[in-house]
């Protein structure tokens, strides 16, 4: 077997050989996360869940990672399958690490992007989703801006799309700056409508072909 193929994945993609759409949640457990918001995003992952797994189609095709970021940044969940996707358990501490969070999510996309070519797997255009309550704090200014340029030359290639949602206090002009499309300003702490507009986005998605534009449906548990 070649190096590039791990026997999990080639077993994995063996059993379901169907195209698959990877999804990153990108989410911001800073200090000023505790509390009520923790809370509120954790009760939302369980529903992004639970609302993927109605889907058969989006249970075989949509897979789902976790990372946060704090003062550090961690893979809180690999991708997955929507159907075997246990949502972890969030603690909110420390600073904004944001630039290095960007720059993880996307180099796992480009791996798992290599992986799913390894195995002949076709895929969708990958989605980031990232949820923050601040603006980048703590770490050089210079990884912020790099993550920023990425994001631009990504999108462009149409290597990602990446979306990004300001919860209460965030600073949504310094959100702009850094990411393409027009960040989304969470309305209260509606983390579980938002979760299940993203799983019914991502089940348009796995029930469209992997070369198609899905027009997605109003955020109505944020604004513009």
């Amino acid at each position: 077997m070649p190096e590039n193929i791990k026997l999990e994945d080639a077993i994995e993609f063996a059993e379901n050989p169907e195209p698959r759409c990877p999804c990153v949640l990108l989410l911001d457990t800073s200090g000023s996360m505790s509390g009520e918001p923790i809370e509120a995003l954790n009760q939302g992952l369980q529903v992004f869940k639970e609302q993927l797994v109605k889907d058969p189609m989006a249970c075989r095709r949509v897979e789902v990672a976790v990372v946060t970021f704090d003062n550090e940044i961690k893979l809180a969940h690999d991708f997955t399958t929507a159907e075997r996707f246990e949502p972890p358990r969030l603690t909110a501490q420390g600073q904004t690490f944001m630039g290095g969070a960007i720059h993880k999510a996307l180099d796992m996309i480009q791996a798992r992007k290599q992986q799913y070519r390894a195995n002949g797997v076709a895929y969708y255009r990958p989605w980031v989703f990232m949820i923050t309550d601040g603006e980048p704090q703590g770490e050089p200014e210079s990884i912020v801006e790099a993550a920023a340029q990425r994001l631009k030359n990504d999108e462009a290639a149409k290597r990602v799309a990446f979306f990004a949602v300001g919860v209460e206090g965030a600073n949504m002009e310094r959100l702009a700056q850094i990411v393409v499309r027009t960040p989304v300003k969470l309305k209260g702490l509606n983390f579980t409508e938002m979760f299940v507009w993203l799983s019914r986005s991502m089940e348009s998605v796995a029930h469209s072909r992997t070369d198609e534009q899905v027009a997605l449906p109003p955020p109505g548990w944020g604004t513009v």
